[in-house]
């Protein structure tokens, strides 16, 4: 820590025991006591010796234009205690805070100004401090250059800057650098930067109202320089990091090195084997030429060796062919002669339609006539009947009429009975009348009906017709924005939303890329095949495949943003695979006819896997005519693996039954745009002239209802009319036949009516049995048309099912034949190829040939003996390749051989340079390694000795007043917390110094300040307004405490600056008090230093 060595507070003063039994003489008790202890104060003054400071104490301070003051000094110090004192605004400070600054301090460390220049008085152009410094002793600092004492000139500027003169006793200026001034100060041990050294008023005032214990423990790191030490440790380790990366960097920097150091070997010794190469370079290459010989002749045995297998190969390829040519010869001759057979029953079965059409024609007309003769007998015993009811209803009469004609007389009688026959007369027009208006009610109703049914119907249809009209719309506005941009055709909303997936694709927001719409992605190899591609898929050309459900639902936010009104198409997730799905055995294989898959381009795998997996096109036959589709489906041996088919007019065709397709063209597929929007035009301009002719219909429907409407509405007023006047009517003859009178005697007319009413029923009778006659022929007649008709029908169909047994056989037969020719063809096709792959490898072996023979005759050339080798032409190749660079590199080096050699020298001491380095490097960083873990065990031990230090003397400082303490140090998480109590230890518990007065917690400061005095070193101290908080008891142990630490340690310097008197001071010749003048506040602050020695 330092060159001197401190002395321990060894005199303790009596302690000043607080007696409770007498609290009131309190005061007396302490003056007595501080008597006492003046007395032994003044002892230990007078009889301390004359050992005085030697070195790095301040002999004298000189200030101009510092601060407010114009010129203060020279202040000449006294070697021990001294005090310096004045009122506010005197000097003291500028004095203290000239003597930070001039000692290298900062403007921040004074707490008076943020930078130099404000140091300077106002108006003045510049600042100047100087300082002398003893220097003598054992620990004088360059004594043979400065002399007894080193004068430190410091002048500061407007503009901040500071310049220094380091000058000797004689005056003579020693140097001008700072470096010098630090040198001095590290000699001295002079830390103007340490609070201990010197406490400034402001730092005094902050540890003194400083409630953190973090902050006590700072200041007690950074008095007892244990902060600087860790901050060179950190250091160190800082710097040790940064060599490790540099060892690191020269590790790299060290491999070029050494690359190039071989590098350079390898030239070098190469310059002896140049000749060595040369001879081996021609080695090698007659090794080359035979090696050549050889390649090639081992490549020519496998061919010959396949020639061989390929001519034996293709007799068999001979026979296969001969087979299935005998097989297709047979199965086209079985297949001739049932097609013989079955044209023979076709003949037979139309020579039978003729006589079975006049056949059913004969029935038809045995039929008409039984049906007329049957109406005939129907009505003849319908009107019997009705004669029969008359005869009866007329008999009945007549006998009640003879019955009352004995009582029918008078005139009344015959007035009643005309108008009786009258009402009768009106009664039956009537009666006419009404049934007529039925009929015209019925008519008017029936044709209202049917008139609404009409406009039923044709509302129906123009509704139709209106939903056609708008969707060709839609589509010609769609066909017409594809023309620039096919993809429109699936809706014009799919260009945004592929764009808007292609940039939600380039964000990452996609694990997959979505695919679609489907029907974009695919392309049809044949045109006619749009419509069935269409009618099939459906839904599938507008939808988008996944590869996840994620995918699905960013897919799906897409959507609800592009599609806000529109229909949303379908999305498919599955698993993304980079191959189509193998689809050999269960796909549909037919000669002629193509499956779907087949049928489709479609160049991106994952698309073929959505539609092999939702529509199994794999397994449906695109096959163009209609007829033939429902003979292929619908045969007894349809195709393997086939589910359904597909006409090119969308028809869809099972095995067992079939559909038609309501759409007629194809809407998204079609390859010829302008077509197809012409084709839309001249189907909606006669879609428009149809809904005009149709708006036509409607109109003269509305008026002929309104027509019958208004009709049947008058027929109905009418005929309300005719039954209400019949109704009287009848009421008014019920009324008359009700009176009861004589009867007319004239029967004669109901007789003459009763009689023809009985000659009519004879000839009904008459009519009705030959009717029945009639009917009874004609019904036989039937019957016998009828069996005959059967059993020529049943001919009919026993040829028929005999032709179709016929033609199932001729289908197997077809089938036999195709699949005959197929296996001819297959046959054929292999045979082809192999015969051409023949001819290749003949041709292929003829070259090789050739090329063996040029590559023995170079050979030849260039060794005429043939060599053995076992190498192959590449890895020779690529050593005389190699073995070429070297040589021609060795030779454009040869020119020079003097500067190959130094290059050689020059990279081999590069790298043994560097080596070194390296290992030195290595060695430094293990033996700071080592030396870091010592000091840090030291640091660790000094610091734990420094604290018990500081609490020994804490606790003994405080016993002089006759306080308690403890302090406490957590070294870990960097706290030092202090409690003090006032009184005996016995009888009152610690407190925390901030319960203590304003007195009590200034004198406990400074008996921390002295705890660290004693464990510190330092040429001086000095101490800016210790006791200004203090009370007079309080500042008088405090200041005795001071005196004696100052009597104990002749060897330092005290400098203390109060505002007090201090006239209570004991007299001694070690003590010195310089008292400042009053400040002058209307003139320039100008004073010479007054110095009284006591």
């Amino acid at each position: 820590m330092s060159k001197r060595k401190s002395s321990s507070v060894s005199d303790k003063p009596q302690k000043r025991v607080r007696s409770e039994e007498d609290d009131e003489e309190m005061e007396d008790a302490n003056a007595g006591e501080s008597d006492e202890e003046d007395d032994l104060l003044s002892k230990q003054m007078l009889g301390a010796g004359e050992v005085v400071s030697d070195a790095g104490i301040v002999e004298s301070i000189t200030l101009k234009n510092f601060m407010c003051h114009s010129n203060l000094g020279p202040f000449a110090f006294g070697s021990n205690v001294n005090f310096v004192v004045g009122n506010n605004g005197s000097g003291k400070s500028a004095i203290l805070t000239a003597l930070i600054v001039a000692l290298g301090g900062n403007a921040h460390a004074t707490n008076r100004g943020l930078s130099l220049k404000g140091f300077v008085k106002q108006g003045e152009s510049s600042a100047e401090v100087s300082i002398t410094l003893r220097n003598k002793g054992r620990d004088a600092y360059k004594s043979e250059v400065y002399g007894s004492a080193i004068i430190v000139d410091q002048r500061i500027t407007r503009e901040g800057l500071r310049t220094y003169k380091l000058r000797a006793k004689s005056g003579q200026i020693i140097s001008n650098k700072k470096e010098e001034l630090l040198s001095i100060l590290d000699n001295f041990n002079i830390q103007v930067n340490n609070p201990v050294s010197v406490l400034t008023q402001e730092m005094s005032k902050y540890f003194l109202h400083s409630k953190g214990e973090g902050d006590k423990y700072k200041f007690f790191m950074k008095a007892t320089q244990l902060e600087q030490m860790r901050e060179d440790f950190i250091y160190i380790k800082t710097t040790k990091n940064v060599t490790e990366e540099k060892v690191e960097q020269h590790s790299e920097c060290l491999k070029d090195l050494k690359r190039k150091y071989l590098e350079k070997e390898e030239c070098y010794k190469s310059l002896a084997s140049l000749d060595e190469m040369q001879t081996k370079l021609e080695e090698l290459q007659k090794q080359m030429a035979w090696a050549l010989v050889a390649e090639l002749e081992k490549e020519s045995e496998p061919l010959k060796d396949k020639l061989q297998v390929d001519r034996r190969d293709t007799e068999k390829y001979n026979q296969k062919v001969d087979e299935w040519k005998k097989k297709v010869a047979e199965a086209e001759e079985k297949h001739k002669q049932i097609q013989d057979r079955l044209e023979g029953i076709t003949q037979k079965i139309q020579e039978l339609q003729p006589k079975s059409a006049e056949l059913k024609a004969e029935v038809q007309k045995q039929n008409t006539c039984l049906k007329s003769s049957e109406v005939t007998a129907h009505r003849c015993k319908a009107n019997l009947r009705d004669l029969e009811k008359d005869k009866v209803q007329l008999s009945s009469r007549l006998n009640d009429l003879k019955l009352n004609i004995s009582q029918t007389t008078g005139a009344e009688s015959q007035a009643r009975t005309e108008r009786m026959e009258k009402i009768q007369v009106e009664l039956e027009s009537l009666s006419h009348q009404i049934s007529t208006l039925s009929q015209q009610i019925d008519q008017y109703q029936n044709a209202c009906s049917r008139a609404r049914e009409e406009q039923g119907r044709m509302r129906k249809e123009h509704e139709v017709l209106r939903r056609s009209i708008d969707a060709n719309k839609r589509n010609l506005q769609t066909l017409e924005s594809s023309r620039s941009n096919r993809l429109r055709r699936f809706g014009d909303c799919m260009p945004a939303l592929l764009s808007a997936i292609q940039e939600a694709h380039k964000r990452g927001k996609f694990k997959q890329r979505p695919r679609g719409p489907l029907g974009y992605l695919i392309s049809l190899k044949d045109p006619e095949l749009a419509l069935a591609v269409e009618v099939c898929l459906k839904g599938l050309l507008q939808a988008f495949t996944c590869d996840n459900y994620e995918d699905e639902r960013v897919l799906q936010g897409l959507m609800a943003k592009v599609f806000t009104a529109a229909r949303r198409p379908a999305i498919i997730t599955s698993t993304f695979l980079p191959q189509v799905h193998d689809t050999r055995k269960r796909a549909v294989n037919h000669p002629e006819y193509p499956s779907m898959l087949q049928a489709l381009e479609i160049e991106d795998p994952v698309v073929a896997n959505c539609l092999i997996d939702q529509r199994s096109i794999e397994s449906i036959l695109l096959i163009k005519n209609r007829t033939e589709a429902r003979r292929v489906m619908q045969g007894k041996n349809p195709p393997q693996n086939c589910t359904q088919a597909f006409s090119k007019d969308g028809d869809q065709i099972f095995a067992n039954r079939s559909y038609t397709a309501e759409q007629t063209r194809a809407n998204y597929l079609s390859g010829d745009v302008e077509e197809e929007i012409r084709h839309l035009q001249r189907e909606a301009e006669n879609q428009n002239g149809q809904a005009k002719r149709f708006e036509q219909q409607m109109r003269k429907l509305d008026e002929e209802v309104r027509q019958n409407e208004s009709l049947l509405k008058r027929t109905f007023v009418e005929q309300r009319t005719t039954k209400d006047k019949a109704t009287k009517l009848q009421l008014e003859l019920t009324d008359l036949k009700n009176v009861e009178e004589p009867q007319s005697e004239d029967l004669r007319p109901l007789e003459e009516d009763l009689e023809e009413i009985v000659s009519k029923i004879s000839s009904k009778c008459a009519e009705y049995d030959k009717a029945r006659a009639q009917m009874a022929e004609f019904k036989a007649s039937y019957e016998i048309a009828e069996q005959e008709y059967k059993q020529h029908k049943e001919q009919i169909n026993t040829v028929a099912e005999e032709a179709d047994l016929i033609k199932d056989e001729l289908n197997r037969t077809d089938q036999e034949v195709m699949k005959s020719k197929h296996h001819k063809k297959h046959y054929d096709d292999k045979r082809s190829t192999h015969l051409h792959n023949i001819q290749t490898l003949e041709a292929t072996l003829r070259g090789k040939e050739e090329q063996l023979q040029t590559s023995i005759a170079k050979a030849t050339e260039i060794c005429s003996e043939r060599l053995e080798i076992r190498r192959t032409p590449k890895s020779l190749d690529s050593e005389i390749s190699r073995l070429k660079v070297k040589i021609t590199t060795q030779q454009e080096q040869q020119g020079d051989r003097e500067e190959v050699v130094r290059q050689y020298k020059e990279a081999l001491e590069n790298y043994n340079k560097m080596a070194q380095q390296m290992k030195q490097l290595n060695s430094f960083i293990k033996s700071l390694d080592s030396v870091m873990k010592q000091r840090v065990q030291a640091y660790t031990e000094l610091r734990r000795f420094l604290s018990a230090r500081c609490k020994y003397y804490f606790d003994s400082t405080l016993a002089q007043r006759g306080y308690t303490g403890s302090m406490t140090f957590d070294h870990k998480n960097e706290t030092l917390s202090i409690s003090v109590q006032p009184g005996q230890g016995s009888q009152a518990n610690l407190s925390d110094m901030r319960t203590l007065s304003g007195g009590e917690r200034s004198f406990s400061t400074v008996c921390f300040v002295l705890s660290l005095w004693a464990i510190t070193e330092a040429p001086f101290r000095c101490l800016d307004e210790f006791d200004v908080y203090m009370d007079m008891v309080n500042r008088r142990i405090s200041m005795d405490m001071l005196l004696k630490v100052a009597a104990g340690q002749r060897y330092r310097q005290f400098i203390f600056l109060t505002p007090q008197s201090m006239g209570s001071l004991p007299v001694s010749k070690i003590i010195r008090i310089l008292r400042l003048k009053d400040p002058d506040r209307s003139n320039n602050n100008t004073q010479r230093g007054e110095g009284e020695e006591q």
